[in-house]
């Protein structure tokens, strides 16, 4: 399936000049960084003359619609369109509009920050840097050139079902997983659906080995697509621990009452980086623009924190109480740029490891 017009994962780095490091990423300087932008009244009245920004997204949909219905309330008249779906698809369908010179998304969010290197690369994104994220971000956490930032931050966990396991018996570590005893009793996500288990994927085969995933693979995993679905089947009961899955479900479930708790292995937790940008010929530019001022002020970044469990860099959001600190937490590194470059062979092992 062609993801994108002219460029696959393996051609992604031929002489490209965009070079992504540290935690999160940063971009070599292409070109001069475009002014920070104020929200204005002109720009709110020309956002409401379009009426509309699509926003394509891998959060989980609840959490995404909560961000759009608030912007809504925010800015009545202008309505959000949340298209919902797995990192891989979002930038699968991007590529396969784009090649067929279809121009419907405005914003887009993705858990593979890898697929921000491929649209900067393509020419595809428009700079736009919200007055906030220039007061308030770190560096590592926006490009250089103004074509996205770090939206959303989580990681990748392990975590149990407290019905069906005691605090003292429960996994410490990922090499805990391998212990005879969680043989059927595990769920994990798919790297080749999303984006958050490819980011995961990569950073555990580098720092534990392909070999940890051929043991795994020997205790008859559930496996299931979405990032999202680890917790919900471990709320459910479906099984007992989590190998992989999204932080931010845990603490929604955890404050809802439900039996589950996180665990942040001893060898680190995989972290994740999902990224906001805006499309140069999006159909909507300036709701697209007020859209992504509100996504990024800490406004909407509290709400990914509140409602959404996630993890803000934004230095005025405050870490809701009763969570562990991220500062607190020992985590492996990112590194947005491998992921591209080894994503393909990364699921064609994974697939041969798993047989799914």
């Amino acid at each position: 399936m062609r993801k994108h017009p002219g460029l696959s994962r393996r051609d992604l780095l031929k002489g490209s000049s965009a070079v992504l490091a540290g935690t999160a990423f940063s971009t070599r300087v292409m070109a001069a960084a475009p002014a920070a932008e104020p929200v204005t009244p002109a720009l709110i009245e020309a956002a409401k003359k379009e009426g509309q920004v699509v926003y394509y997204t891998s959060t989980d949909l609840p959490v995404a619609e909560k961000l759009a219905k608030a912007f809504e309330a925010k800015y009545a008249g202008i309505a959000v369109r949340v298209e919902r779906t797995g990192a891989e698809r979002v930038f699968q369908r991007v590529g396969q509009e784009y090649a067929s010179n279809i121009h419907a998304v405005d914003v887009v969010n993705s858990s593979d920050a890898a697929h921000f290197i491929v649209w900067k690369r393509d020419g595809v994104l428009a700079p736009y840097v919200p007055e906030e994220v220039a007061k308030y971000y770190p560096d590592e956490h926006r490009d250089a050139d103004g074509q996205f930032a770090s939206f959303r931050v989580w990681l990748s966990i392990i975590a149990y079902n407290t019905n069906l396991v005691k605090a003292e018996e429960a996994p410490k570590s990922f090499a805990d997983l391998l212990d005879p005893k969680w043989k059927g009793k595990i769920v994990k996500g798919h790297p080749g659906y999303s984006g958050t288990i490819m980011t995961a994927t990569y950073q555990m085969q580098r720092d534990l080995g392909w070999s940890f995933f051929e043991k795994l693979a020997k205790q008859n995993i559930m496996q299931v697509q979405s990032s999202t679905d680890p917790p919900k089947k471990l709320d459910l009961g479906e099984r007992a621990v989590m190998a992989d899955g999204n932080e931010y479900n845990i603490f929604q479930l955890k404050e809802m009452g439900r039996p589950v708790e996180p665990v942040y292995a001893t060898e680190g937790s995989p972290i994740i980086v999902g990224p906001n940008g805006i499309f140069k010929d999006c159909p909507h530019p300036n709701a697209a623009r007020l859209f992504q001022s509100f996504a990024f002020g800490r406004e909407g970044q509290q709400l990914n924190v509140e409602i959404g469990g996630l993890r803000s860099v934004h230095a005025q959001a405050q870490e809701k109480a009763g969570r562990k600190p991220l500062k607190d937490i020992k985590t492996m590194k990112d590194d947005p740029v491998a992921v591209e470059r080894e994503g393909e062979s990364i699921k064609s092992h994974y697939t041969r490891i798993f047989r799914v």
